[in-house]
């Protein structure tokens, strides 16, 4: 009887465990919380400009749109939130963390279910800054709180190869 609780315990309470965390998931989800499916430009602060990245998915037409600032690279299991969903075009308007203004990306782009990034992490809301985390009235530091999130940003050796297959694919030498 002893071997039997010894093997079950430890079974148990990861059980138990994998289900809290579960629940958690589903909490954020209720919150309108969603995980990103993709990697590539598919964030956007206009329809318009959303419709035209996906249409017309040129290297040449998403480096212009990522310089003129029309495009954001959204980044596979980063955390966003739904601000307001357009069910008639299938387009969700977003926040992510480290961007000033909301974005429209493709319902599509967006899992309820939680998706590791690329360190093999879910993110949370204070994981991922979307929201603030307490501070200490003692230090000023931030509890908890890591460098900002490199999500969305735009990368310059990114942008350095698009311009530089471009190029090449013209026949032009630098």
């Amino acid at each position: 009887m002893k071997f039997v609780t010894m093997f079950l315990a430890p079974i148990v309470a990861i059980g138990i465990a994998s289900t809290a965390s579960a629940r958690d998931y589903h909490d954020l989800v209720a919150k309108r919380y969603r995980w990103v499916k993709i990697d590539g430009p598919y964030a956007c602060p206009t329809k318009e400009d959303l419709r035209e990245i996906t249409r017309n998915a040129s290297d040449l037409n998403e480096l212009h749109m990522v310089e003129g600032l029309r495009a954001y690279y959204l980044i596979q299991g980063a955390l966003v939130k739904i601000i307001q969903q357009d069910g008639s075009t299938g387009m969700a308007q977003i926040r992510a963390a480290g961007i000033t203004i909301d974005l429209w990306t493709y319902n599509k782009f967006l899992s309820e279910h939680p998706i590791k990034d690329a360190y093999a992490v879910i993110e949370t809301p204070e994981t991922s800054g979307l929201i603030s985390v307490d501070t200490s009235a003692e230090t000023g530091t931030v509890q908890g709180a890591t460098e900002a999130p490199m999500h969305f940003r735009r990368s310059a050796t990114a942008l350095d190869n698009a311009v530089a297959n471009d190029r090449s694919s013209r026949g032009e030498n630098r």
